[in-house]
């Protein structure tokens, strides 16, 4: 049986619809329910539901075969599995934004707030800008505002939130979508399966491996 791990919310209710198109359904996930595992033994598929940014850590642990997950998890936090698939959807950017009318003093150390350390300390040193991350998990848009950062490094899908908080984007860092990913040892062992739901995946997202 494959094991399938998807992002709870929006995102993993989309992109089942494609893993459904593809042959691998599983018709009691639709039900409205609490349950957070669901298996269709005919088409030998497991799927079930855990928290976005756990995902990576599920099929890199083994706990799953394949899964879906944002490239920003995958760039933190570098997880030891295949990226398999650009599935084409959950599109937004890592961006850099700052108070509207903000100029940066190459002059001083930029103080940079943000979730994503990794991320932002590799786009900077490849400015060889020097900065002061200072990691928040949450609220990151009130740090400028408060006086806490100079800048924040975040995802940035409508704006809107920005916007009402007087910030614009400045830069960015890096596209950001949902990927298929699989685990190094599944991949060896259940290859057949998995190149078959990469395929029908890249033919009904119409992604890029």
């Amino acid at each position: 049986m494959l094991n399938i791990a998807l992002p709870k919310g929006r995102l993993g209710e989309s992109v089942y619809t494609a893993f459904e198109r593809a042959g691998f359904p599983c018709p009691s996930i639709l039900e409205n329910s609490r349950k957070l595992i669901f298996e269709n033994a005919e088409a030998d598929v497991r799927y079930f539901w855990v928290k976005p940014s756990d995902v990576a850590i599920y099929v890199e642990r083994g706990a799953a075969d394949v899964g879906v997950a944002g490239k920003d998890i995958l760039l933190e936090y570098e997880p030891d599995v295949y990226e398999l698939l650009d599935l084409g959807v959950g599109k937004c950017r890592m961006a850099v934004a700052a108070p509207k009318g903000w100029r940066d003093n190459p002059q001083h150390t930029l103080r940079v707030a943000t979730k994503f350390s990794r991320i932002a300390r590799g786009h900077y040193a490849a400015a060889g800008r020097d900065i002061d991350i200072i990691h928040l998990n949450g609220s990151i848009e009130i740090a400028p505002i408060l006086g806490l950062s100079d800048v924040i490094v975040d995802i940035v899908e409508t704006g809107t939130t920005l916007r009402e908080n007087d910030l614009e984007v400045v830069e960015t860092v890096v596209p950001i979508s949902a990927r298929l990913i699989a685990n190094r040892s599944s991949f060896i062992f259940k290859t057949e399966q998995i190149d078959r739901l990469t395929r029908e995946l890249a033919r009904e997202s119409g992604g890029e491996a």
